[in-house]
Order: C-alpha cells, then sequence, then structure tokens
C-alpha cells in the first residue's frame, strides 16, 4: 500500500451516531487534521480541540479550549470543563509529540550525545502528559457504547523494530508512552469494558516534527496530514475492546511493542 487514504467524509459507524469527541494537540498538524475530520463527520455532534495556544471559544458544533501537557492543572480544569458541556466522550485522540525544538534539543545520533535535560523533556512530552490525559479523561469516555482513547506514537518507540539505533530519547520516552497505553488498557477493561485504549502510528507525515527528516522518505510514503488522520480514524473505526492496548499503523497493521 503506497499512500494513506483520504477519506471524506470519515465514518465513525463503529461507535455510534451524535458523537462527541475531544483532540489534544488540535494546533498542530495531525491533531488539526483530525478535528477537521471529525467536525465534518455525519457521525459527530461536537468536537472539542483542546492546544496550548487554544483560548476557550465555540463554533458551529466546535470549541476550542486551552491545555498544557506540561500542567497537569490545565489538564484536569480542560477535562472538568469538558464534563460540563457534554454528557460523555466517545473518543479522545491525543495528537501530540516532541522530536526537535532548535539547537535545544535533537534526535541524538550516538550515545555521547545524551543529555538529561533533554531527555527529561522528551518524557515530559511523549510519555507523561499524555499518561495524565488519560488520568483525566479516561473518565470521561462514554460506558453505554463503543469508546476509544488513543494517542499517536511512532514505530521507532518499537523496541522489537528497533535495527538502526540513535534517537534515544525520542525512542525511549516513544516506547513507555507504548507501556503506558497498554497497562492503562488492563485498568480500562475493567472499568469499561466497551472502551479500548490504544497507540497509533501516523507513518510519516508532512509536518513540522517530521520536516528536517524528510530527505530518505520513500517515495510515495510521505503522507499529508489529512491523508494520515483520515487512515488513522479509518483504523480506529475497525478496532474493537479485543483490541486494546495495542500498537497500530496507519494501514491498520499491528506493530510489535
Amino acid at each position: 500500500m503506497d499512500q494513506a487514504p483520504t477519506i471524506d467524509p470519515v465514518s465513525l459507524r463503529s461507535f455510534g451516531t451524535g458523537l462527541n469527541v475531544a483532540v489534544i494537540g488540535a494546533s498542530g498538524g495531525i491533531g488539526g487534521a483530525f478535528a477537521e475530520h471529525l467536525q465534518q463527520s455525519p457521525d459527530v455532534s461536537q468536537v472539542f480541540r483542546l492546544s496550548r495556544s487554544g483560548t476557550a471559544s465555540e463554533d458551529d458544533g466546535t470549541q476550542t479550549l486551552n491545555i498544557d501537557l506540561e500542567d497537569e492543572a490545565s489538564i484536569a480544569k480542560a477535562a472538568d470543563t469538558i464534563r460540563s458541556r457534554a454528557e460523555a466522550l466517545s473518543l479522545v485522540i491525543v495528537a501530540t509529540g516532541l522530536l526537535h525544538d532548535g539547537d535545544r534539543l535533537q534526535p541524538e545520533k550516538t550515545w555521547r550525545s545524551l543529555r538529561a535535560d533533554v531527555m527529561a523533556r522528551a518524557f515530559r512530552v511523549n510519555t507523561i502528559g499524555p499518561a495524565l490525559v488519560a488520568k483525566h479523561f479516561l473518565p470521561c469516555l462514554t460506558k453505554d457504547r463503543k469508546a476509544a482513547f488513543a494517542v499517536l506514537s511512532a514505530r521507532v518507540g518499537s523496541i522489537a523494530d528497533n535495527r538502526l539505533g540513535g534517537w534515544h530519547a525520542y525512542r525511549a520516552s516513544k516506547a513507555a508512552l507504548n507501556m503506558i497505553i497498554k497497562t492503562l488498557s488492563v485498568e480500562l477493561e475493567q472499568r469499561n469494558p466497551s472502551a479500548l485504549c490504544v497507540a497509533l502510528h501516523p507513518g510519516t507525515v508532512d509536518t513540522q516534527l517530521s520536516r528536517p527528516f524528510q530527505a530518505g522518505v520513500p517515495r510515495g510514503r510521505l503522507f499529508s496530514p489529512g491523508d494520515a488522520a483520515g487512515a488513522l480514524l479509518t483504523v480506529l473505526d475497525g478496532l474493537g475492546p479485543e483490541d486494546s492496548g495495542g500498537f497500530f499503523a496507519w494501514d491498520g497493521s499491528a506493530i510489535p511493542f
């Protein structure tokens, strides 16, 4: 399969209709594309767009809220606000990630480049932040039909698939995120059996995160944010509670941890 499919409008029929959904990281490339797909979906009634740049606003079925994954108080406040405005959420997508940040943070090519402060920030954004979102947002999921909590991970976070080395902080923080998802799924099965909790790999997407590293991407394997988000929503539509705790690529294939 050479290209992620374009889906317009997106279908989430396995979740039902009249859905309330939340996208964390909605100001980013993939997060924004998720929000656009969901806003156009005939199955979705209300979309909550959450990001650090978000200011409280409402417009045509979309509500924009502020959230900062490095500030648990803002995460708790956002969840409380959504609870006050929606009966329950059917889908929560955490579309955030940190790979580079100018000269302050770049993927390591060798162990000689390892720095405690860089590793700590990668884990705060890529692992701890999504875990705290789960803490406050999993209780918001509906219990009377299918619901899902999904985070964007990365294939380079697969321990079994690591053959190139390097990128220590990013790889390790995404591998830890995958373990968080697996662990959350065990408790979620007990508390909300109709819900699932999964990690998703969007492929290489033409966003600010991947732009400095696109030179070696094979032809036809650099996806637009819209195509990647649409493909992943199709994957989510096809998953059930039995898939909870898994790690899935944009084409629906399972990725080993």
